[in-house]
């Protein structure tokens, strides 16, 4: 099975929080409302690389989570 690169996820004992997750490495939790990491993996490699490929990550996250919540919105309009 292909998996997506990010999933939205929600659960009923954080009702009012919204996650993205990451699901190739470095895999992690992003909880927006809060704006928190949880990393599911090990980070390896020199510094500047890995806070290069962090900012990368969550530009991605950010973007694909605004690109789902408009295409949310749009599905509640028609």
């Amino acid at each position: 099975m292909e998996l997506p690169h990010f999933l939205v996820a929600d659960n009923t004992d954080f009702p009012d929080e919204i996650f993205i997750v990451h699901t190739q490495y470095p895999r992690f939790v992003w909880s927006v409302n809060h704006d928190e990491l949880e990393w599911m993996d090990e980070l390896q490699g020199e510094e500047e690389e890995l806070i290069t490929e962090i900012a990368n990550l969550l530009d991605c996250a950010e973007a694909f989570y605004e690109r789902e919540m408009k295409r949310h919105e749009e599905e509640l309009m028609t």
